[in-house]
């Protein structure tokens, strides 16, 4: 049975994935080598230096591409790589329009990097995908949406937006970090590029620094196929082992993240001392009839405040924590608290993340796959 025919579960475990012709190993080998014997100048396997290829990747790839319903994967040393190998598409004068409430390493990049080369980028609430049109001129080139976005899990409409991108021929790119290909696939809706930060949900032990991009457009795979070998932000194959196992659970981790964020985030809304909840599942929450239309389940990320807290307050509830874990990152199969105005998003200027709703006071959660009774006492001791 061809992959595009198999169920996600199927596909999480078998893609991409064929036992060693040599040994017959079930799990594809790490092939930990920089480079590879030619038969003839010019003539090899198909393999040639490990920058560009190497076979373990190229299994992890594939089977990225099959989550995703892509014909074309490649992946990356970071997910930064990955956004980088993407605007890499572009030439000074170019503009981008993005969500405007995004990564703060996605912002950081786009405005300190590329902005100096000529690119520009417009910053945008995407809330209402009409409002992109506001935006568009002879100069725009692409299209960069993060949904559910990163930290205050707004819903953008990727149909809409997949619309919108083809009729002014944009390059349409969707950040589906947050979901995972569990969750949502982008292509299926209209996205030409789905980028990934492989770290987080698809990885999921964090043990493992990655990226991805898929796409079913030959000519972008191709431009970010010799991005990809030219700039050389490629991953070694240990990190691509790590992450074949990592996806093998893929559809069992997510059921359980899933599971255990509805809980935490009804804990949540039901506690007397918590303000603003940001949880796509909630019936009120912006855009949810979108998030149902689009997404199979409204995963584990989320984000609140509490009542009339400063800023110290908040501090103090963050370092209480002793089942969740004050860090950086997310998607791992433990609980990440993450205080996003000095952590994930301190690179964004202050004014910029307060009209995102990114103010000092707000916590996001990663919720794990711990048991849910010890999640759920550990935020009531640390809250009161």
């Amino acid at each position: 049975m061809s992959n595009e025919h198999q169920h996600f579960a199927t596909k999480a475990i078998h893609a991409g994935q064929e036992p060693d012709p040599t040994t017959g190993a079930i799990m594809t080998p790490i092939y930990q080598t920089s480079t590879y014997v030619q038969e003839w100048p010019g003539k090899h396997k198909g393999y040639a230096y490990a920058r560009g290829k190497n076979p373990t990747r190229s299994a992890l790839e594939n089977c990225i591409a099959a989550l995703e319903n892509a014909e074309f994967g490649l992946c990356f040393s970071s997910g930064q790589g990955a956004s980088d190998a993407i605007i890499k598409m572009l030439r000074p004068g170019d503009e981008v329009i993005a969500t405007n409430d995004l990564y703060g390493g996605s912002y950081r990049m786009f405005t300190k990097i590329y902005e100096p080369f000529g690119i520009k980028f417009h910053f945008v609430n995407m809330y209402d995908s009409k409002n992109i049109n506001n935006f568009i001129n002879a100069n725009t080139k692409m299209l960069w949406v993060e949904t559910p976005t990163n930290p205050t899990m707004q819903i953008i409409d990727i149909k809409a937006c997949a619309a919108i991108a083809k009729e002014k021929n944009l390059i349409f790119v969707v950040d589906n970090t947050f979901a995972s290909p569990y969750l949502q696939n982008p292509l299926d809706l209209g996205a030409d590029i789905v980028m990934h930060s492989v770290t987080k949900y698809l990885g999921g032990h964090s043990d493992v620094v990655m990226g991805a991009t898929c796409t079913n457009n030959k000519v972008y795979h191709d431009q970010l196929a010799f991005i990809h070998n030219s700039c050389g932000a490629t991953p070694g194959p240990m990190d691509s082992f790590l992450v074949l196992r990592g996806i093998k659970t893929l559809h069992i981790r997510m059921d359980r993240h899933c599971e255990n964020g509805r809980a935490i985030a009804e804990y949540l809304k039901s506690h007397p001392k918590v303000d603003k909840i940001y949880w796509p599942g909630f019936p009120d929450h912006p855009n949810h009839a979108i998030a149902k239309t689009q997404m199979r389940d409204f995963g584990g990320m989320i984000s609140f405040t509490l009542k009339n807290a400063t800023v110290e307050e908040t501090f103090q509830m963050a370092s209480k924590v002793k089942v969740f874990s004050l860090a950086e990152s997310l998607g791992g199969v433990e609980s990440l608290l993450n205080h996003p105005a000095t952590m994930t998003h301190a690179s964004i200027p202050k004014e910029e993340r307060e009209k995102a709703g990114v103010t000092d006071t707000l916590i996001r959660l990663s919720v794990g796959i711990e048991d849910i009774s010890d999640l759920i006492a550990d935020l009531k001791q640390a809250i009161g």
